[in-house]
């Protein structure tokens, strides 16, 4: 696997998509990521330390997670398919390891918050960098 970071965030307002792209950590190679504009806003939120006056969704799933006595360690992006990406968050406490099936922009947002590694299978870097 390799460990990757948040590279850039496109926000366009009066589109269905927006773009987050990872770089690696020790390297060139970059790729997008489509998302929508509510995770493209939460993932900006978290980067300009911004908050809002109540909790949205990821802030409520971060708080649920601390809550239970959890931290999220890790985010691993492993497939793409039919071009979409599949990532896994991890999580430690609630008695050992617990590994949760996610959306590649919800996890990354959880990540963002956390401070928490991103990391990308070497094959889907391979197959998304063919395109």
């Amino acid at each position: 696997m390799v460990e990757v970071e948040l590279a850039r965030i496109i926000i366009n307002e009066t589109s269905d998509q927006q773009y987050i792209f990872l770089r690696e950590k020790e390297g060139q190679r970059q790729f997008p990521i489509v998302i929508s504009i509510v995770e493209a806003m939460a993932i900006d939120r978290f980067v300009k330390e911004q908050t809002t006056p109540r909790p949205l969704t990821h802030e409520l799933l971060n708080a649920t997670i601390v809550g239970l006595g959890a931290k999220v360690t890790r985010v691993e992006i492993t497939e793409l398919k039919n071009g979409t990406f599949y990532a896994r968050l991890v999580l430690e406490g609630l008695g050992g390891e617990a590994v949760i099936d996610a959306r590649p922009s919800d996890a990354i947002a959880l990540a963002v918050r956390n401070l928490a590694p991103i990391f990308v299978h070497e094959d889907v870097i391979e197959e998304v960098i063919a395109f």
